[in-house]
């Protein structure tokens, strides 16, 4: 796809970010995402500098009929961020204002967890967001965002409390409660459908202090740490979070690990984690006071920049012995030792908001369990995606008809209703709405109509 040089000269003009081509300084870096199987070629690339330069993309697109993509952080395993038409890259637009005394903050578009938490935690605060430092938090957000702090203060959706939102006619909306209520209804979970979203307005919570870390057995301890985890996870109180991994040790050999997050007093946190620290003969016991920034970046080093991915994912409310026997009998014959199966805690505050308050449906106490393909050579790419569908094909019967939308890869738009279950129709209709041309299409995408 091509775009005149005059056209490209019209948008440079009206823009005080940056405009790329291929082949400008900076153009392969600014296309490249997280997931290395992504190669895609935009015709242009918009590095906007602020919501007026959203707004100036928006409306050149329309102009010159090119299809939209939307990057945030770049984190989504789906690649849906890089189109081949005009790619609007917020990651420029990073800015955070924090106001302790009213709790809140108000982060732009660009902005990483990582980015957000240094901020807020200056002032001792945090709002629920994800459990990957570099992932963005706009895609994070506007998909439901499931993290560590979910069990005592909601997803991160939960948390927002304002929108700036770019529509597909090109209008600068702010969308709250009072505001567009609708529209705010559906960008809470909704996805990229509705809109260029180009900041936040959170709520925060007093967060000092955690307890995190992990807990780490043989894998061949691993059915009776997993049954272990089913009734301890279960019991959490909202203050404790738990998360399961399959992976491998830094001397290569595989491993089972229960990883922990405690927000609350330290010394209350040390008695209830003491059942999982005495449970089995653990090759490490790394639980420990940490800060809430460190707790965060933690996880990072397992999804490092660079290798391919393919994901599959579904939620499941209990870990019976036939599914745990499906995890533990394809981890023992993974395709590349970077492969990893997981299990993510959903539970307590975030479990019991109504599936209609926002348009994140699926509110249970559950675990999103994640098969998740990660090599470094494309020779293995056939291998490693089949690995991870016949993974999920054999624990299908033991997940609920229920996905998390933010780990959906690129091949699986049958699920898109699922992500949304009983909330589908009504975010259909919204979408319709908003944006009854669906200008904004390279996402998750909701059909036209209820």
């Amino acid at each position: 796809m091509t775009i005149s040089g005059p056209a490209v000269d019209n948008l440079r003009s009206a823009l005080r970010g940056q405009v790329l081509c291929p082949g400008d300084p900076g153009y392969d870096t600014t296309r490249r995402i997280f997931n290395a199987m992504i190669d895609r070629q935009p015709a242009v690339i918009a590095r906007c500098a602020g919501a007026a330069d959203v707004v100036a993309a928006v409306q050149f697109a329309r102009a010159e009929a090119l299809e939209v993509s939307v990057r945030g952080g770049g984190h989504n395993v789906s690649g849906k961020a890089v189109g081949e038409g005009l790619m609007i890259d917020l990651s420029p637009m990073k800015g955070v204002r924090v106001d302790p005394r009213r709790r809140l903050a108000w982060a732009e578009a660009g902005c990483t967890l990582f980015d957000l938490d240094r901020d807020t935690q200056r002032f001792g605060l945090a709002t629920p967001l994800g459990v990957v430092s570099a992932t963005g938090i706009a895609g994070l957000t506007l998909g439901g965002g499931i993290g560590w702090l979910g069990g005592k203060h909601g997803l991160a959706c939960d948390n927002v409390l304002s929108v700036d939102l770019v529509t597909a006619d090109g209008e600068l909306l702010t969308v709250s409660a009072d505001e567009h209520p609708d529209l705010f209804w559906a960008v809470r979970g909704g996805g990229g459908n509705l809109g260029v979203v180009t900041s936040f307005e959170y709520r925060l919570h007093e967060v000092g202090p955690v307890i995190g870390g992990g807990v780490v057995w043989p894998v061949a301890q691993a059915r009776s740490v997993l049954r272990f985890y089913d009734e301890f996870a279960r019991a959490c109180p909202d203050g404790l979070s738990a998360n399961v991994r399959f992976g491998i040790a830094a001397d290569g050999a595989p491993v089972v690990g229960i990883g922990v997050a405690w927000i609350g007093p330290l010394d209350e946190g040390e008695r209830r984690l003491k059942p999982l620290r005495s449970f089995g003969t653990p090759l490490a016991d790394l639980v420990q006071p940490t800060s809430y920034v460190d707790k965060q970046r933690a996880g990072d080093s397992i999804y490092p920049p660079g290798r391919r991915h393919y994901w599959k994912a579904g939620f499941i409310r209990r870990l019976g012995p036939d599914g745990i026997d499906v995890l533990i009998d394809f981890f023992a014959r993974r395709p590349s030792p970077y492969a990893i199966i997981a299990l993510q805690q959903m539970h307590g505050a975030a479990a019991r908001v109504s599936p209609a308050a926002t348009a994140f449906a699926h509110r249970h106490d559950q675990w999103e369990c994640m098969m998740l393909g990660q090599w470094e050579r494309p020779e293995d790419d056939e291998r490693c995606i089949a690995w991870t569908r016949e993974l999920y094909a054999r624990m299908e019967p033991h997940l609920e008809r229920a996905v998390y939308v933010n780990s959906l890869d690129h091949d699986e738009p049958e699920r898109v209703p699922i992500a949304y279950g009983s909330n589908y129709d009504r975010l259909a209709a919204i979408k319709a709405r908003y944006d009854p041309g669906n200008f904004f299409r390279a996402n998750q995408n909701v059909a036209k109509g209820a």
